[in-house]
């Protein structure tokens, strides 16, 4: 399906959910980015290093179960306009301290309101489109969310050390967003189910406690939630740690450590348009299950490299596999759960994750600070190849499971 094809209200969205997907990518790869300098500037650890980009999780729970809520019930077009300007400010907020603790409460800040993002915008991209282009659809979204990365890497290696400066940039994106935003109706599909919600007192919008309804509900939940957990804890350990040691291992500046970060996310955008293609054709199962093993493999080429291009092929390797399943996360949520509470099931189980995946850095630092990068390699390959056996466990992603294939 070409982009000339694509209705108004279908650019809208696309539009204005590749942007969001910029917006929160450009924050991951900031504080990935600047992580090195922050630590350096404060003279924290590690470990205490890896915790300013996890606290962020916990404005994320918060958020992301509020506002997924808040999308089924008032609109996802309104809900996502107010996650953003809470993110404006948070990141403003990032650039005028040097203060750790409130840097962690900032952190939080950008938590509330990044945790609208993937949720919200991958059901708005569901509404628009047929689900058989979806796998295709979220996987344009999510190669959008990489320009923000690259845009983050160049200007990371142009500022840096200034830390400051860089989160003062990373606030200008938001003007253009906040524009799109309050131009965009609402969904046919939002605007029915509201309707309905008035005829029917039974229909119950936004309805988190849907997702764990039954026995076999919330056991597909929670492994939905672990496969996603995993994939972020992932991102996180490559995004926030692999400046660092490209820094350690390669012996280099910051400047070149940021550069190379545009090949890692060169291949993650690569990664995400095969994998949409993939889902798309072969179905969710295959797709997952390429990736998730090659995942596993391809983590050992991090500690494999002795040489700075070595470095940089293991780290686009290493991107493209790792990362390229983001987008198919919100396309299966999307796919099993129904319209009415469609928003929550994906920030619910977006904002679970990464609750407990974004703590992911401090584990690292500390690995880091007591053993070697080799047993943080180990410890994710394991991590993947348990996500793997789980995805193979749930039925529902087969192909031609009635619940993946029918409207809902």
């Amino acid at each position: 399906m070409h982009f000339s094809k694509f209705t108004k209200y279908q650019k809208g969205v696309s539009l204005s959910t590749g942007l969001s997907f910029i917006l929160e990518r450009m924050d991951a790869a900031f504080m990935g980015l600047a992580l090195a300098s922050i630590i350096a500037t404060l003279h924290i650890s590690k470990a205490q290093g890896g915790l300013i980009p996890a606290i962020t999780a916990v404005g994320s729970l918060v958020g992301g179960i509020g506002f997924g809520i808040l999308a089924d019930k008032f609109g996802r077009v309104r809900t996502l306009s107010w996650s953003i300007f809470i993110y404006a400010f948070g990141t403003a907020g990032m650039g005028f301290t040097n203060s750790f603790t409130l840097l962690l409460i900032f952190r939080i800040i950008i938590g509330l309101g990044t945790s609208g993002e993937y949720g919200i915008a991958l059901t708005m991209l569901s509404e628009a489109f047929q689900k058989k282009y979806m796998g295709r659809i979220s996987a344009t979204a999510g190669v959008a969310g990489q320009v923000g990365a690259i845009i983050a890497s160049l200007l990371a290696a142009v500022v840096l050390p200034d830390w400051h400066l860089l989160f003062f940039i990373g606030i200008i994106p938001v003007i253009l967003a906040a524009y799109i935003r309050f131009r965009l109706p609402e969904s046919k599909t939002f605007n029915d189910n509201k309707i309905e919600d008035k005829k029917d007192k039974k229909v119950k919008l936004g309805d988190v406690w849907s997702l764990f309804a039954t026995p076999a509900e919330a056991f597909l939940s929670i492994r939905i939630v672990i496969m996603f957990l995993i994939h972020i804890a992932g991102y996180d350990t490559v995004m926030n740690w692999l400046p660092t040691i490209a820094q350690e291992r390669m012996h280099v500046n910051v400047a070149k450590s940021s550069l190379w970060m545009v090949f890692t996310i060169v291949g993650m955008a690569l990664g995400m348009s095969v994998f949409g293609y993939l889902q798309d054709k072969y179905g969710s199962r295959i797709a997952f299950g390429i990736f998730l093993v090659g995942s596993a493999i391809s983590v050992f080429f991090l500690i494999m490299a002795t040489n700075p291009i070595e470095f940089v092929i293991a780290g686009a390797i290493v991107g493209f596999l790792t990362d390229g399943m983001y987008s198919g996360y919100g396309a299966i949520v999307s796919n099993l759960y129904p319209s009415k509470n469609r928003a929550t099931a994906n920030n619910t189980i977006m904002s679970v994750a990464k609750t407990i995946g974004t703590f992911s850095p401090v584990l690292v630092g500390y690995i880091m600070d007591v053993s070697t990068v080799t047993t943080v390699v180990i410890f994710m390959s394991i991590c993947y190849l348990i996500s793997f056996v789980i995805m193979m466990s749930i039925k529902q992603l087969k192909k031609d499971h009635p619940r993946y294939v029918e409207d809902n």
